[in-house]
């Protein structure tokens, strides 16, 4: 059974979002990490990259699979997980906290409240 923090938004693709002001930090569900098993490298976008919601957003790689993750929301990349370079495997263990992949600048709040709230993505998952 994958872990699913309320207070959260979540998108379709298995990402997740904690809103701060006008900043969101962005990542990989329990989910999405359960299904790529073991981390060995992230990808990050530049950062002041300007990404539009849906745009690629990084490459994860597994022992599994290569995924491209999506931005859930339009921003620009203000800061990203540098300690992921040398710890991918933090993305396994604490998708929600250490595992963070970047944060973003938000420039369109209006596509916070499309995303879907805990409930919604416990029952998309069947969490």
């Amino acid at each position: 059974m994958s872990l699913v923090p309320d207070g959260l938004r979540y998108s379709k693709d298995h990402e997740w979002i904690r809103v701060t002001g006008n900043r969101v930090r962005v990542g990989i569900t329990d989910h999405a990490q359960h299904e790529l098993t073991d981390v060995v490298f992230v990808e990050f976008p530049p950062i002041g990259k300007e990404l539009a919601r849906g745009q690629v957003l990084g490459v994860v790689e597994s022992v599994k699979a290569v995924s491209e993750i999506f931005a859930p929301v339009s921003g620009k990349v203000v800061a990203v997980n540098k300690d992921l370079d040398s710890h991918p495997e933090a993305v396994n263990k604490d998708p929600y906290g250490a595992g963070w992949l970047v944060d973003l600048e938000l420039t369109d709040t209006a596509e916070v409240p499309q995303l879907l709230d805990a409930a919604a993505y416990r029952r998309l998952t069947g969490a």
